[in-house]
């Protein structure tokens, strides 16, 4: 198969042979980065360090009014975090290549950008309704679903076009700058987040204050804020995306769900003459599962096992936002000259050694050692940590910064490389397909956490198994060719 990039469309030409102008290349680019930008609170707020976070502690403490003993309230609540993951992944594994394989037919991705646009931003909002009693749990458990699949397809759409964004050989510098921006407004959001809105325990901001817009602390209408603030800031800065990016014209053919099926299955029938491509998708499909998980449970194995509150949890989402940003941006770069291949490799190997750490890792203990706890100290730690903190809690800040790291550049060159085995007038079915490999094993990794979970009746113990996603998908990696299997 003989890649013909179809990126040479300028803005608003309809024949898709235009050759576009530098200028016209960077706004694209940039506008396209925008979406990154506009999206990531979705996975630093809501996903990992602020509504996650809350709605295990909220849960937990539910549980522990109920007569459930403190350790198995934790693993309960740790359970229904899983459980609810799973279940929405598990949905949109079944229909992003079909939906996918749709919108190529239709020529046209952007109408449903702005359509799962909106189920994002209307998702985000309602998470306001977790309040502190748990009450509306189910509510707030369908709000998420609504926004974490409006974040997953629009994600599938953007990534679509990759290929006709500038000349081919550049996808790796793009994409690896497109994960960087998006990390610094991961940041960005965080900080106003913590500074002005999300509250701790006694009702006040990481600052001391209560939280701005007259927001009630003690009903934690900062922390449930998170939501509202999400929508806002996804609607806002999604314009320069919507005004600048123009796709390219592509061919329009006959449109239903049956043909749109029958490309699924034609694609899927081609999986076992292109060994590149299959190992590709059954090792990115699980080392990016393990890579959610630590996304997913990072915040609550922060509160679980530390014991951290949601201020601190959000400050150490700072330090792991701005090591994947700027991670990601080097990683463009080493994608951009050595190939995404060797790139996404030291990041799993790197992602692996941190789960061993963690899942032996006490406030009192590592591997069994003792180290030292209830340490009384001053700078940037105990600014995160309180007056006293411990050698646990430290080494956990690091981790988090490594986390946050290699989880950007795994990413970024991840996309490449799906690239690197897309033809790029089928883009968003190949990235549909992609999503089906992110998503189609979702629910294992939550899955299994949740049942070493109850095995163990420790939260500590239950991430093992991501360890053993990320080592199998790292074999798997052996068979994929660096430069993938559709002519560059």
């Amino acid at each position: 198969m003989v890649r013909e990039t179809p990126w040479g469309a300028d803005m608003g030409d309809t024949t898709g042979t235009a050759e576009p102008s530098a200028a016209a290349v960077r706004r694209r680019v940039g506008g396209w980065m925008m979406f990154d930008f506009a999206s990531q609170p979705f996975y630093t707020l809501c996903l990992t360090f602020i509504f996650g976070p809350y709605f295990v502690a909220v849960l937990a403490e539910a549980a522990l009014l109920d007569g459930v003993e403190s350790e198995a309230s934790k693993a309960q609540a740790q359970q229904v975090w899983s459980w609810t993951q799973s279940g929405i992944g598990f949905a949109i594994a079944l229909s992003a290549p079909l939906l996918g394989a749709f919108a190529d037919r239709s020529g046209n991705r952007m109408p449903w950008v702005w359509a799962f646009s909106v189920m994002y931003a209307l998702g985000a909002a309602g998470l306001w309704v977790m309040a502190p009693d748990g009450s509306a749990m189910w509510l707030a458990i369908f709000a998420f679903g609504l926004l974490m699949i409006g974040a997953e397809y629009t994600t599938i759409f953007t990534n679509a076009m990759l290929p006709g964004l500038a000349p081919p050989g550049q996808e790796g510098r793009i994409s690896g700058n497109g994960y960087a921006i998006g990390y610094a407004g991961g940041v960005l959001a965080l900080i106003v987040m913590l500074l002005a809105f999300a509250d701790n325990e006694t009702g006040t901001t990481l600052l001391g204050g209560v939280p701005a817009l007259g927001l009630n602390g003690a009903e934690r209408e900062g922390t449930r804020f998170v939501g509202p603030f999400t929508a806002l800031w996804f609607i806002v800065f999604m314009v320069p995306f919507f005004l600048l990016v123009r796709e390219p014209k592509m061919p329009k053919t006959q449109v239903s769900l049956a043909l749109a099926w029958a490309d699924v299955k034609s694609l899927l029938a081609q999986l076992p003459g292109r060994p590149s491509l299959s190992a590709f998708l059954a090792g990115s499909m699980l080392y990016r599962d393990g890579l959610v998980a630590l996304y997913s449970f990072g915040g609550t194995y922060a509160v679980l096992v530390l014991g951290w509150e949601t201020t601190q949890v959000g400050v150490f989402g700072i330090v792991g936002a701005i090591t994947a940003a700027i991670a990601s941006y080097i990683g463009g770069g080493l994608d951009e000259k050595y190939g995404p291949k060797p790139v996404i490799v030291g990041a799993t190997l790197i992602l692996a050694s941190v789960v061993i750490v963690l899942a032996f890792m006490a406030p009192d203990s590592l591997f069994g050692v003792p180290i030292p706890t209830g340490w009384t100290g001053t700078g940037v730690v105990a600014f995160i940590m309180g007056a006293d903190y411990g050698l646990a809690d430290v080494f956990f800040l690091l981790i988090g910064a490594v986390i946050g790291g290699a989880g950007g550049v795994l990413q970024a060159a991840s996309r490449t490389m799906m690239v690197r085995h897309a033809d790029p007038e089928k883009a968003t079915e190949a990235f549909g397909l992609y999503a089906l490999a992110g998503k189609a094993t979702a629910f294992i990794a939550p899955l299994s956490i949740g049942l070493a979970t109850l095995a163990t009746g420790s939260a500590r113990l239950g991430i093992i198994p991501v360890a053993v996603l990320f080592l199998i998908g790292l074999l798997l990696l052996r068979w994929v060719k660096p430069e993938g299997d559709v002519g560059r």
